[in-house]
């Protein structure tokens, strides 16, 4: 059990895919910067002691004046800068922890949809195992291609999950997998690989098809979607 829990969000990105001047984690979603969403259910989560928010060095400022103070946001204690990386980012707000907490909760800046509940699981189960990820199971058949566009094999489907976030860790397991990521350059797109690679066992918790990570203009769409079918159940 995780007796003290600090959140990693990084939200550093650019948002080339997405098009436009303005990084998707600022861009509005049902009246509110995106960015907002999920930092909200932190807030009002009491398993999280405090939240630690990494994004582009020039939007520190930025960040206090738009979106921490005007939304009430008293968890997050720190806007650190963010690297080139996602991995760097998530470095970045680890080494900006003051007081060891049990385990550090990660979550993508874009992933407005989550609640409670998903938060609630992943940390009862990483408190439990030591490591723990939001994902969705696979229900379509799916192939692996080569580069020509030849498939070379068709996968278990009941094997494969689509991994999101949150995801969960103690904390000295992470901060070493990140040590060791940065001395022997290990390139990943999620924390938990890095625990994989250190050969720890990562639980897999279900998680919701509404928990999207927004990254092109569409996703705005179907996230207006989502808000007008979820209502203030947000």
């Amino acid at each position: 059990m995780f007796n003290s829990v600090v959140a990693v969000v990084p939200a550093a990105g650019l948002g080339t895919r997405m098009g436009g001047n303005t990084p998707k984690q600022y861009l509005s979603l049902g009246g509110l910067p995106l960015l907002v969403y999920s930092l909200r259910v932190f807030q009002q989560f009491e398993g999280i002691r405090e939240v630690i928010l990494s994004v582009p060095a020039s939007d520190r400022e930025y960040c206090w004046r738009e979106i921490v103070k005007p939304f009430g946001l008293e968890k997050v204690t720190q806007v650190v800068a963010g690297g080139t990386r996602r991995q760097d980012s998530v470095r970045n707000g680890l080494a900006a922890i003051s007081d060891q907490p049990d385990g550090v909760l990660v979550h993508d800046g874009v992933r407005p949809f989550i609640d409670q509940h998903i938060v609630r699981n992943v940390i009862d189960c990483a408190g439990q195992t030591g490591a723990a990820v939001v994902a969705m199971p696979i229900h379509d058949t799916v192939k692996r291609v080569d580069s020509s566009g030849i498939i070379q094999e068709t996968l278990k489907r009941e094997e494969l999950w689509q991994i999101q976030t949150p995801q969960v860790f103690r904390y000295d397991w992470l901060v070493e997998a990140h040590e060791q990521a940065q001395q022997h350059q290990w390139v990943v797109t999620d924390d938990a690989a890095l625990i994989e690679r250190m050969g720890y066992p990562v639980s897999v918790v279900e998680g919701s098809c509404f928990n999207i990570k927004v990254t092109k203009p569409g996703d705005l769409v179907f996230g207006e979607a989502i808000l007008e079918t979820r209502g203030s159940r947000l």
